[in-house]
């Protein structure tokens, strides 16, 4: 177990088990707006990525020392691939409850009130074992869902959909070519269904046993989180309605230092962009994933004046940059929060689960983005990323939407409208606990 800069005096823990960026860094803006109200946070993360964001973040014991961070043990070995998603998930739910709970109690007995004991628990919806642990402690627990409404109202729907013979017992569609939960939310075709994108069947099930692991997490929890607005999908949102929209949680909403990785940001590219002209730069988001890049000798020579290669940026600060004309994307859900928050059209390249969902609601019903069409092949080319780039920043209407979306998700944080109410009702509910 490790700790950095850990006081005795906490009130609310949040806890990262996934080794994915989306979910560290929607749960460290959350505790960032949580400890800009005076509230102190213990974010707690496993071991092996507990140094990566004490380095990449150096400012996160800025806000009078409210948020502290501690490290517990994952049960793996320090060499183990923890990208097997499989592995990862049965060793976690195996050795971490106990871990969390002696964390916790030698939080709790390093305190003499009860203002100053563990009384909220805050994690990512799918880690069902903490949620579980808060509830037998009797600590208040909270689920965050990090994904987008509709995959939120997908995952609710999995049990009906297996009462209806739609889906088998292990995710398998049975019937028809797509699921449709209503005429008002794009369908899932097969290959767009979360547990069905990976050409992996272990995958496959695995992603599928996590989805329907979360829907039993939920009665272990006492409020459901999410990083949306009520304009954004209004239709999905009437199949979750026990669901608190807290959106937009973007990094520029508080003051401090701030990193949305575990790696340390590279920032010089921001005086690249100062020297470009306005609209014309392709941002191309990057993918932790395992990968060799070969590049010819000299070629990173050769497009010095064209392009920069770096391996980890400030991705909302680039994205509000004017020489940024459009996002290239993964369309995950908080990257898809931050560029539309930011005024910025989307070339769309899906790699995994929710990301395929995502896409359609930015190409066909936001309108604010244009899907990469693979060939034959299945490759994505560079003479299709060029033409559909060039089709997407000389849409009048494209730029016209974005425009607009930008300004609904603006206003969604405004004191007079609900996400600002919703996220202040929730921290004056932790401050009563």
């Amino acid at each position: 177990m490790k700790w950095s800069n850990l006081e005795p005096n906490r009130t609310q823990l949040s806890f990262n088990r996934k080794t994915t960026c989306s979910s560290f860094t929607l749960l460290m803006k959350l505790s960032l707006q949580i400890a800009a109200h005076g509230v102190k946070v213990t974010f707690v993360n496993f071991e092996p990525i507990h140094d990566k964001i004490i380095a990449s973040t150096p400012g996160i014991h800025g806000k009078q020392g409210l948020i502290s961070c501690a490290s517990i043990f994952d049960g793996l070995e320090l060499e183990s691939d923890r990208n097997d998603a499989v592995e990862f998930t049965e060793s976690t739910g195996r050795v971490m409850p106990g871990q969390l709970m002696n964390l916790i109690e030698k939080i709790n007995q390093c305190n003499t009130t009860n203002k100053e004991q563990i009384t909220c628990v805050i994690v990512d919806v799918s880690i069902g074992w903490a949620l579980e642990v808060a509830k037998n402690m009797g600590i208040e627990g909270v689920a965050v869902h990090t994904a987008g409404p509709a995959g939120l109202a997908l995952a609710l729907c999995v049990p009906q959909l297996i009462k209806d013979e739609i889906l088998g017992d292990d995710g398998t569609l049975l019937k028809g070519k797509s699921i449709s939960l209503s005429s008002e939310i794009p369908a899932w075709r097969k290959f767009e269904i979360p547990w069905i994108t990976s050409s992996d069947i272990i995958m496959q099930k695995a992603i599928f046993k996590f989805v329907r692991t979360g829907l039993q997490n939920f009665k272990f929890a006492n409020l459901i989180l999410s990083n949306s607005f009520d304009d954004l999908a209004p239709s999905a949102l009437k199949l979750t309605p026990n669901i608190l929209l807290v959106g937009l949680l973007l990094a520029s909403n508080h003051l401090g230092s701030f990193t949305r990785s575990f790696w340390p940001e590279d920032s010089t590219c921001l005086s690249r962009h100062d020297k470009q002209d306005a609209g014309s730069v392709i941002y191309n988001q990057p993918y932790r994933r395992k990968f060799i890049y070969k590049f010819p000798k000299g070629f990173t020579d050769r497009i010095a004046d064209r392009g920069k290669i770096i391996e980890w940026v400030p991705q909302e600060k680039v994205l509000a940059h004017p020489s940024v004309a459009c996002f290239l994307s993964h369309c995950g859900w908080n990257s898809t929060m931050e560029g539309l928050s930011m005024r910025v059209p989307f070339l769309c390249w899906p790699y995994f689960a929710d990301q395929f969902h995502n896409r359609i609601y930015i190409c066909n019903v936001w309108n604010i983005g244009l899907p990469l069409t693979p060939n034959e092949n299945g490759i994505i080319t560079k003479h299709e990323i060029s033409a559909r780039k060039k089709t997407l920043i000389s849409s009048d209407g494209i730029k016209a939407n974005v425009l607009d979306l930008k300004q609904v998700a603006r206003k969604s944080i405004d004191e007079a409208r609900s996400s600002f109410k919703n996220l202040k009702s929730f921290i004056e509910r932790i401050k009563a606990i």
